[in-house]
């Protein structure tokens, strides 16, 4: 499928990898592009139109796949992730609860709202952003990690029943990306562009999957080995 002439949906889209997505969409064609942002309010990417969504917010979800009915390519990239003591620490279950809400039933609550309107379009397709911390966790990350492994679930089975009305999706898998989600963080990262430059190569070629970097790839290699990534990352070994 190819973005030009298209029409994007972009959630997370006030800065990061999702204003990426959505400037490279218009960049390559796309005949109109929605930035879904909290607030509206000082957004200014000329060209883009922002719509206010809450993706932990069912009506606000709601109103803005009503306002926006002719998307036929949604891209659900809005996710958080915060820094633990580790899996035994008090706040645990909370803490993943939360990141779950936006991180998993977020891509659900898109998904939801967005389907019928993909289907009468043509079917179209939807992306979701995920991460190489999918296929491996740490203590300081660990609800974080467990978001985005339920996220990588749910995406496996949108995929399956997506397919009955012609619509693609694709999952994009990817290690640290320079973005304000990551800083403090001293590791190589890459630019928020290249993850939506690959996600929409991938598309267009038809990819069901896609993994943006050197090190996800490498990850993602290991988990049918007997020593898989997971149980001696390096902080670990």
């Amino acid at each position: 499928m190819n973005i030009a002439g298209s029409v994007v949906f972009v959630t997370g889209a006030n800065r990061g990898i999702g204003l990426a997505f959505a400037k490279l969409a218009l960049a390559k064609g796309a005949s109109k592009v929605y930035a879904g942002v909290r607030n509206v309010e000082g957004f200014n990417a000329s060209g883009i139109i922002p719509v206010q969504i809450d993706v932990t917010d069912e009506a606000s979800v709601a109103a803005a796949a009503k306002l926006c009915q002719d998307t036929n390519v949604l891209i659900n990239n809005a996710g958080i992730g915060i820094v633990q003591d580790g899996v035994l620490a008090s706040n645990m279950i909370e803490l993943s609860r939360h990141l779950m809400d936006t991180n998993t039933f977020g891509i659900v609550r898109t998904g939801q709202a967005f389907a019928p309107i993909l289907a009468a379009n043509g079917g179209g397709a939807v992306i979701n952003v995920l991460s190489d911390v999918t296929w491996f966790s740490l203590p300081t990350i660990a609800a974080y990690a467990a978001s985005k492994a339920a996220a990588w679930s749910v995406t496996n089975a949108l995929r399956l029943e997506l397919r009955a009305q012609q619509t693609h999706v694709l999952a994009v898998h990817v290690g640290f990306v320079d973005t304000d989600l990551t800083q403090g963080f001293d590791v190589p990262k890459i630019e928020a562009h290249e993850v939506a430059r690959a996600a929409y190569e991938g598309l267009e070629e038809g990819a069901l999957e896609v993994l943006v970097d050197e090190g996800t790839q490498f990850i993602k290699t290991t988990l049918s080995q007997t020593e898989a990534f997971y149980f001696n990352p390096p902080q670990f070994a």
